[in-house]
């Protein structure tokens, strides 16, 4: 299992229903991203040195199970699909309770995008053979651009 993020939620992570709030769950999975890009090389001190950011095209969360206050999550991350260039990229997050019961699971899209230019960009190729290593998914799938 990949783990990219573990932590305890929070009192500001709750609701009126006494469980995590919808958004806290893509907050966990935002971080588990960002601590995966951090472990391969591409955290924001060295993309935002070079005018890259990450941008996001679609979030999709399936709640599976409750989450409470004070419960500890581990959130793994992989990536299930990406062009051969690692320009366009599908990411999977699980959330695990600390009984190991799966509570979400929150699927991303994305790519980078040239800060200043504000248009989707390429990573340079050592960073994009560094994101290329990110763990894959048994069901990963490479994307091929149709062309034009």
């Amino acid at each position: 299992m990949n783990i990219a993020y573990e932590g305890r939620v929070l009192w500001s992570q709750m609701d009126s229903n006494q469980h995590m709030r919808h958004s806290a769950y893509a907050d966990f999975a935002a971080q588990a991203r960002l601590m995966m890009m951090q472990k391969l090389g591409l955290g924001p001190e060295v993309i935002y040195k070079l005018g890259i950011g990450p941008v996001m095209f679609r979030e999709e969360l399936f709640f599976l199970r409750e989450v409470g206050l004070n419960d500890y999550l581990t959130v793994t991350s992989e990536v299930i699909k990406s062009r051969p260039d690692g320009s366009r990229w599908t990411i999977r997050h699980e959330l695990f309770r600390a009984d190991g019961v799966k509570a979400a699971i929150v699927i991303v899209d994305g790519a980078w995008m040239d800060m200043e230019k504000r248009k989707l960009t390429l990573l340079p190729p050592e960073l994009s053979e560094a994101y290329m290593a990110a763990p894959r998914g048994d069901d990963y799938v490479e994307d091929i651009p149709k062309a034009k």
